[in-house]
C-alpha cells in the first residue's frame, strides 16, 4: 500500500496515511468540521502519542482514556470527544468484523464496488457521502481494482473530478477542490435564502 500521498501536506503524516489502511480510514472520518489537511494528520498525532495508530490497542483502550489522548493539545479534532468516540467506535468495529486487518474491508472475498460501498457504510461515521469519496480515494489513488468503483463512487469516481480529498495528488489539485467546496458550499447558502 505504499504510495506517495500529499493529503495531510506533512511528509510523516502522509507516509503513514500511505503505509497504513486504519491511518487512512481514520483520516477520512476525521474530515468533516475541518481542513482536510488537519483531518488527514490526525492519525500522526495518535501515532506520535500512542506509538502506533493500530486498530486493536485503540478498541483495547477504555473510551475515555481514549478521547483523553485526542483531546491533548494540540487536539486530534476540534471536537475530540465526539470524533474521539467515532475514531474508538471504528477502531472496535475494524477489530469486531474484520479481526483488526482493515484492508480486509476493501479486499476480503474479492469484493466488487457496491461490496465495498456497502461495507463502508456500515463502519461508524461513514455516511454515503463519506464512504463514496473513500472508495474514490482507494480507487484513483491506492490502484483499487475492484470492479464498479468508479460506478459506486458516483461522481467522486470520476476521473476529471476535483470534488474531495480524493483527488489531491499536489498543491494545484488541493487549490482546485477547495474552490470546487467554496462553490457547492455559496450554492447551498444561496439556495437557502
Amino acid at each position: 500500500m505504499s504510495r506517495e500521498l500529499h493529503l495531510a501536506g506533512d511528509p510523516d503524516a502522509d507516509r503513514l496515511l500511505a503505509e497504513n489502511p486504519f491511518a487512512l480510514l481514520v483520516g477520512m472520518l476525521l474530515d468533516q468540521q475541518i481542513p482536510m489537511e488537519v483531518a488527514f494528520s490526525g492519525p500522526r498525532k495518535l501515532e506520535e502519542r500512542l506509538g502506533a495508530c493500530d486498530p486493536g490497542q485503540i478498541a483495547a483502550m477504555d473510551p475515555d482514556e481514549f478521547i483523553a489522548v485526542c483531546a491533548t493539545p494540540p487536539s486530534v479534532h476540534r471536537f475530540p470527544k465526539s470524533m474521539g468516540q467515532r475514531v474508538h467506535d471504528l477502531a472496535s468495529a475494524v477489530v469486531a468484523d474484520y479481526d483488526g486487518d482493515t484492508a480486509a474491508i476493501w479486499t476480503r472475498d474479492a469484493p466488487d464496488g457496491r461490496t465495498i460501498l456497502k461495507r463502508l457504510k456500515a463502519l461508524p461515521g461513514f455516511g454515503d457521502q463519506k464512504a463514496r469519496i473513500f472508495l474514490a480515494l482507494l480507487g484513483k489513488q491506492f490502484g483499487l481494482s475492484a470492479e464498479g468503483w468508479r460506478e459506486a463512487a458516483g461522481d467522486y469516481g470520476h476521473p476529471e473530478a476535483r470534488m474531495s480529498i480524493a483527488d489531491v495528488v499536489d498543491g494545484e489539485s488541493l487549490l482546485q477542490v477547495r474552490t470546487y467546496k467554496k462553490e457547492k458550499k455559496a450554492a447551498a447558502k444561496a439556495a437557502a435564502t
